[in-house]
Parts: structure tokens; C-alpha cells; sequence
């Protein structure tokens, strides 16, 4: 397999391998997979993120056919891998595998110290998929697909660093200031209800150093202090 960065004339097979991926992977509704497709690949929001300096798109062509793709974020020197979609085809093949050694490389040279992945906890091929690679599962969050709520692993490429406790009125939760999300001003750190990072509390706004944890029913989060916004940019980070 070939790896290189997606051009715009990829559009159109990135739409087939995400859809005929998704079919595969899960039980989900038509509609929900239309919604899926209709969000994050339409020809608009397709031509916004392949421009995108911080977004790093790449595809894989198994004889001139593009058979795979991945879609990662890097904020500050922490990366994200949104997508990682293999035609359903080419799995077993050894295609993911090559593309996300080629992901992280690339995210590496770019400055990236570590990578993290989402995955839904009932993908069982994709959680196999990310312990074989050597990640580390550092917690879990929520994820809502077509109003209904999933459950999510969350899977670091190395050991996850130590939280900083924050006081919230009476209760105390831990903020991994390893682990950011692009905001519209400044990123966002994901927050923890408890050292063990068993359950997600929130999001914490490093524009003003302030939780934010208003959530729209789109997932996306604003800062109620600043205006900083976090919008959501992925549903599953690996659909072997």
C-alpha cells in the first residue's frame, strides 16, 4: 500500500471507504450512516479540513484505489486520530497497520509526542486493533450517534501523564493537561471525575482556565466564560 496526503479529487473515494466501512463495522441505522457521511464528507467540510494546517489527511491506494484513509488533529504536540477507515475489502491485509505507523510518523515529524485514539467500547476489532499496536487504554467517554449515547475507550500511544486536580463548587475533578481538543481560540483539556479517568466530567477552556462543560445536544462545547468552542469532529477514531 501507498501512502500519501489526500488531495481534493480523493473526495469522492474517501466518501465510499467511510460509508462501506461503516456499514461493516456496526449495527447502525441508514440514517445514522447517512448523517455520518452527509457531516463530515460532504464537499464542504471535506475542502475546509484537506486545508487545514493542524489536520493531517492521508490515504492508502492499493493499485492506483484508494482502500483506506486517516484523519488526525495535532494541538500543541498532542495529536489525535479521528478517523482510521479501511474498505472493508482490504481488511485482514495488514493495511491499517501500515497506515497508522505512517500517521504517527508523519504526526511525530510534525512534533507530536503522543497520539490518541477513540474508540467505541462494543468495536471490538478496533480495541484489538490499538492494544496490538502498543497504546495504553487511559480512560473512557461518551459519544452521542444519532441520539442515542455510546460508550468510547479512550487509547494513548504512551502511558498517560499524571492529572492536576481542579475544584469544581464541592468536588474535586482532574484535568489531563496532556490531552487537548482543538477550541476556536485556544484548545481544550479533556477533564476526569476521578484519577482513574474512569468517566469523562467535561472540558477545561486553557483560553481563561475555566471548566466548561455545556454541551449541545451536536456535542459541541463552549466556554461560557470566553466564548472559546469546541466542536466535535469525529464519532468512532478506528473503523477496521
Amino acid at each position: 500500500m501507498d501512502v500519501r496526503a489526500a488531495r481534493a479529487a480523493d473526495k469522492p473515494a474517501i466518501r465510499d471507504v467511510a460509508r462501506r466501512s461503516l456499514q461493516a463495522s456496526y449495527s447502525l441505522s441508514p440514517k445514522a450512516i447517512t448523517t455520518a457521511i452527509q457531516e463530515w464528507y460532504d464537499e464542504i467540510e471535506l475542502a475546509e479540513t484537506l486545508g487545514e494546517k493542524d489536520r493531517f489527511y492521508l490515504v492508502g491506494e492499493h493499485e492506483g484505489q484508494v482502500v483506506a484513509f486517516s484523519e488526525s488533529v495535532l494541538v500543541g504536540d498532542q495529536a489525535t486520530l479521528l478517523w482510521l477507515h479501511v474498505d472493508p475489502s482490504y481488511r485482514g491485509e495488514g493495511f491499517a497497520e501500515g497506515l497508522i505507523e505512517e500517521t504517527e510518523s508523519r504526526l511525530k515529524t510534525a512534533g507530536a509526542e503522543r497520539l490518541r485514539g477513540r474508540v467505541l467500547k462494543d468495536n471490538a476489532d478496533g480495541n484489538a486493533f490499538y492494544e496490538a499496536q502498543g497504546f495504553e487504554q487511559a480512560g473512557q467517554e461518551e459519544v452521542e450517534i444519532a441520539g442515542r449515547t455510546y460508550t468510547e475507550n479512550v487509547w494513548v500511544s504512551t502511558e498517560p501523564g499524571a492529572l492536576e486536580p481542579v475544584a469544581d463548587g464541592d468536588r474535586t475533578v482532574y484535568v489531563d493537561t496532556e490531552e487537548s481538543e482543538k477550541g476556536s481560540v485556544a484548545p481544550f483539556n479533556v477533564v476526569y471525575s476521578d484519577e482513574g479517568r474512569s468517566e469523562t466530567y467535561g472540558y477545561f477552556c486553557t483560553n481563561c482556565d475555566r471548566l466548561a462543560n455545556a454541551m449541545d445536544a451536536m456535542g459541541r462545547v463552549e466556554c461560557d466564560n470566553c466564548g472559546n468552542t469546541r466542536k466535535p469532529a469525529r464519532w468512532d477514531a478506528a473503523y477496521l
